[in-house]
């Protein structure tokens, strides 16, 4: 079916569009549920030429190594765009798309989005923000996996999503809005789930895990340290 007017506002790119353009957007859109562990592209799919973002839920972006380990991406929230090359690039799924629940996902047609492009190109310049801040995370990523100890990396995911989602505050400390829990972490920076409960317990004096992945930092300034 196709979007509603205030599903498509939900997309960041297309936030500040106004409403006859995306009138012209809606007949060239669909919108598409999906379950709980359901795949939305496997790594190597040919990718329809359309953009894509999710409306509701959440995803895992996920690339599978030649020896067969998993390792976590990226998580897609509500309101951002994925699947890059289905736009721009050879149109092939680089990695899985997966649910971690009931989901809903945008597509609109490339052509009609080029079209809205050209009158209002400042779609573009907010398209390119979110690959070019994606790639500065991925070099960081890959820096970090070359040259930083397993505990710096683990800082850096835990302050990256503090940022990048909130925290609230809890009893003069931060909760993150965002739950991350062991197996997420320990895929996200390169480890074993083993390793990734040994040092959260390591650091329990800033930081504390709570069962299903709820993350409360108690001492941002000792956190920022670890870093350095």
């Amino acid at each position: 079916m196709p979007a509603s007017i205030e599903q498509l506002t939900r997309v960041w790119v297309l936030k500040d569009l106004d409403v006859s353009s995306l009138k012209f957007l809606q007949p060239h859109t669909h919108i598409q549920n999906y379950f709980k562990d359901e795949i939305v592209a496997c790594e190597g799919d040919r990718l329809p030429e359309s953009l894509h973002a999710l409306i509701d839920g959440g995803l895992q972006i996920k690339k599978n190594a030649a020896n067969g380990k998993e390792t976590l991406i990226r998580i897609i929230s509500p309101g951002e765009i994925f699947a890059a090359p289905a736009i721009f690039g050879n149109g092939i799924a680089p990695a899985t798309v997966i649910c971690e629940v009931e989901s809903q996902v945008l597509t609109i047609a490339r052509k009609a989005l080029l079209d809205t492009i050209r009158h209002t190109p400042e779609v573009a310049f907010r398209i390119l923000e979110v690959f070019d801040r994606r790639l500065q995370q991925l070099h960081g990523t890959v820096h970090g996996l070359i040259s930083e100890r397993a505990i710096v990396r683990l800082v850096r995911l835990i302050r990256y999503y503090a940022d990048r989602y909130g925290t609230v505050a809890i009893n003069g400390k931060q909760q993150l809005k965002f739950k991350l829990p062991h197996q997420k972490v320990a895929r996200s920076i390169g480890i074993t789930y083993e390793e990734c409960v040994r040092l959260f317990k390591k650091i329990d004096a800033i930081v504390e895990y709570k069962r299903g992945g709820s993350i409360v930092i108690k001492n941002r300034d000792a956190l920022e340290k670890l870093v350095e």
